[in-house]
This record gives structure tokens, sequence and C-alpha cells, in this order.
């Protein structure tokens, strides 16, 4: 997914000058965003507050959007650098096109991952004939140096493992909890977990104490370590946790985020993540001459063009505000 913004922000993220060592429960409000002419999006990352949980820098969370009688989601071709894009679906379906010749449908509870490495475009639309509604998150995760210039990948893994509880059932997106790793690729340490719990659960999950970690409220209404949260909303909880308490009020949905603090400082700006400003202003040339970013076959529409680079240069903004 891109971030369509017209006037994209820069910001620096990384580092661990900020990362909180003790656990804690800072709540993070959401900033409305449109995406495309008929859906609009509640980022929680990148925040006004916090920029980075472990190497996941981009958060939206959208729906649930009745579509029936809307096209839903449609975000023509875009580029990608630095970073892997994680599609997740609870309801609807994705169809996602890219670079490499990758065609795929993404359904509920099955991982779309794409390595962007040093470049790659891609294109995610409903299917002309789509299912009522459509509800899911999109995140983003930094590539480590060493790792950023890789080659274009596309993974979609429909048979993901399951941590089963009392009251709990917890399907891996990325990394491991409890023993069960997901095939997803990764570079960094990390975890992502979809956790979808029954009406009146009362659990603890358990952490890697040297993980930093968020929680994003997807559905129902939760208590994470005693605070309640509700959809769209998002609870960072920092490090130095062994486990965590989880109460549902209903049938609720969550998503676990975490992952070793990310060392490096890096550059966000639209769809790109750098080091430097030479690199973004490289990145975005590329895109608007038509190299290096491959193109995006069958895709009923024309590419995104690149927002104005701002009249200043970018600026470090650090890991939170």
């Amino acid at each position: 997914m891109s971030n369509l913004d017209r006037e994209a922000v820069p910001a620096l993220c990384g580092g661990r000058g900020f990362v909180v060592s003790e656990p804690v429960r800072e709540l993070l409000s959401p900033r409305k965003v449109k995406l495309g002419e008929s859906s609009e999006v509640r980022r929680l990352l990148p925040n006004l507050g916090r920029r980075m949980v472990g190497a996941w820098c981009f958060v939206d969370h959208y729906g649930p959007d009745d579509i029936a009688d809307e096209p839903g989601m449609q975000v023509p071709p875009h580029p990608h650098t630095g970073l892997q894009t994680v599609s997740w679906l609870h309801e609807g379906e994705v169809l996602h096109r890219d670079s490499t010749g990758s065609l795929q449908t993404i359904r509920p509870r099955e991982l779309g991952l794409m390595t962007s490495g040093r470049a790659i475009s891609h294109s995610e639309e409903s299917p002309r004939s789509h299912a009522r509604f459509l509800h899911g998150a999109q995140l983003w995760v930094a590539l480590p140096d060493t790792h950023r210039h890789t080659d274009p990948l596309f993974e979609h893994h429909a048979d993901l493992p399951v941590v089963t509880a009392p009251g709990l059932r917890a399907t891996m997106i990325l990394g491991a909890v409890d023993g069960a790793a997901s095939p997803g690729t990764t570079y960094t340490p990390i975890v992502g977990a979809d956790l979808a719990l029954d009406h009146g659960t009362d659990l603890r999950l358990p952490l890697e104490p040297d993980f930093e970690y968020a929680v994003l409220s997807m559905s129902g209404e939760a208590h994470v370590d005693g605070v309640p949260l509700l959809p769209g909303s998002m609870l960072y909880l920092g490090c130095g946790r062994s486990e965590l308490p989880l109460r549902a009020e209903s049938d609720a949905g969550l998503m676990l985020l975490g992952g070793e603090p990310f060392e490096e400082e890096l550059i966000m700006w639209w769809n790109f993540i750098g080091r430097t400003q030479e690199e973004i202003e490289a990145a975005r040339k590329d895109w608007m001459e038509g190299s290096r970013f491959g193109e995006v076959k069958g895709y009923d529409g024309a590419p995104l063009r690149a927002p104005e680079l701002p009249p200043v240069p970018l600026k470090p903004r650090g890991r939170v505000r």
C-alpha cells in the first residue's frame, strides 16, 4: 500500500536513543488519511508521539468498510525502497500486482509479504467481484542496511501456524510466539501476530523481554495490561516484559507487533526508506523517469506521481516527538 499524502513529510526514524527500556502504557491516537477516492485509513505509525516499534515503521488500519456498491481499495502502481510491506486482512480480498510479475489475491488471515529491497513497484485493488466488507491493516517493516539493497521478492503464505489457548487463537504473521514461527522472511528480530480473543478470555501472553511491543486493536473491546483498547487505536508497551495480560470484554481482534529496537537511523519520505537525502532524491527521480522500479502489468490505470520534495533539506525528527 502506498502513502498517498500529497505533501509527504520526511521523518528520521530508528536509533536506540528514545527506546523505552521498561514497561509503559502509551496510547497512540490515529490520524485519518484518505486512501484513493473511496477509502479512509487510520494511521498509527509514524505517529507524532512514536515512529517505530522494533522494525515496524508504518501501520494503517482500515475498515470495516461497506464496499458492496463501491470500487473498494484502488491503489495505483507506486514504488518502494528499503522496506517490506505486510498486507493483513480480517474481511475482504486484495489483488496484488508487482513489477516482479506477481499476481495474487490475498484473503483474510493470509500473509502477503513484499520485500522491496533496492526497488519494486506494485498496485493493490479490490477485485471487481468482491465481498461486501473490507477490513484490514497495512504495515511496513524497515530493512537493515545489510539487506536493504537485496533483490525484490513477493511471498504469499496462505497456511500460517496458529497458537491456541483457552479463548485465544493466535495466527503468526512474522517471527515466533510460544514456539510457533511464521514462514515469512525476516531480516531483523521481529514478531507480528493476529490475536483472536473470545468474549471473557483472561490470559497472559508470553513475550521476549528484549523486544519492544505495541498492540493494535482491530475489532471488539479488550483490555491490554489493564488499558481499554478500542478498534483503530494502538497501545505502545515499551520493553522489559516477559508476559502481557489480555482480557476480552467482547469477541475481539488484536495485532501484536514487536521486535528488537531498530538501531539504525533512517529517513522515511513518501514510499521510500533511505539513509540520506541524496538517496531519497535519487529514488524519486528514478520513479518519475520510469527507471529502476520496473513495470506493474495489468493494472487499469496510470501509476502514481511522486509528490514534490520539500523546499528545505530533509531534517531528522527522531523516534519520538
